[in-house]
């Protein structure tokens, strides 16, 4: 797993304002869970969480498997991180490796497209501070730009990603 360069922050703010201090000696995660419905996402160690995420922002449809191209939904499923982005359109984003081999075949049944480019992002580079409101993304997962900022210095290429319900 190559991990990206660490981007100092001195302090995390939290979706409710609240700001808590950075520790130095995180470790690199091997696991992230994302829980819809739960607006929620954790970074695992060891087999062991050791940071959440709260009030992760998602496609405009957020109920539901992503199946299709434009249907603006956040995909379910084992994914990867695959690669990260530092010159997106949004304040840093990390690729995840939909569509995978199954929800191709699906969609194909279907005379679809599975769509793709789904990332694990910050808010808007044109957005000068905050938060988008609501769910925006046209499938995506949104953090604020502090939690990307962490979360991209944690996730490493080739970490496993788990998208439930």
């Amino acid at each position: 797993m190559r991990l990206r360069p660490f981007l100092p922050l001195g302090f995390l703010f939290l979706a409710g304002g609240s700001a808590q201090a950075v520790p130095d000696d995180l470790p690199p995660a091997d696991f992230v869970l994302v829980e819809k419905g739960a607006r929620r996402l954790t970074l695992f160690a060891d087999g062991r969480p050791y940071r959440v995420y709260d009030g992760l922002q998602l496609g405009d449809e957020p109920v539901g498997p992503k199946r299709f191209e434009g249907d603006e939904r956040t995909p379910e499923g084992r994914y990867t991180i695959d690669y990260g982005n530092d010159r997106s359109a949004y304040h840093l984003s990390l690729h995840i490796s939909y569509p995978g081999p199954a929800d191709v075949a699906f969609a194909k049944a279907q005379g679809r497209s599975p769509g793709g480019l789904i990332f694990l992002h910050g808010q808007p580079n044109a957005l000068p501070m905050g938060r988008v409101p609501g769910d925006w993304t046209d499938g995506c997962i949104a953090v604020s730009n502090a939690e990307i900022e962490e979360i991209w210095s944690l996730v490493g290429d080739g970490t496993p990603i788990e998208i439930r319900p």
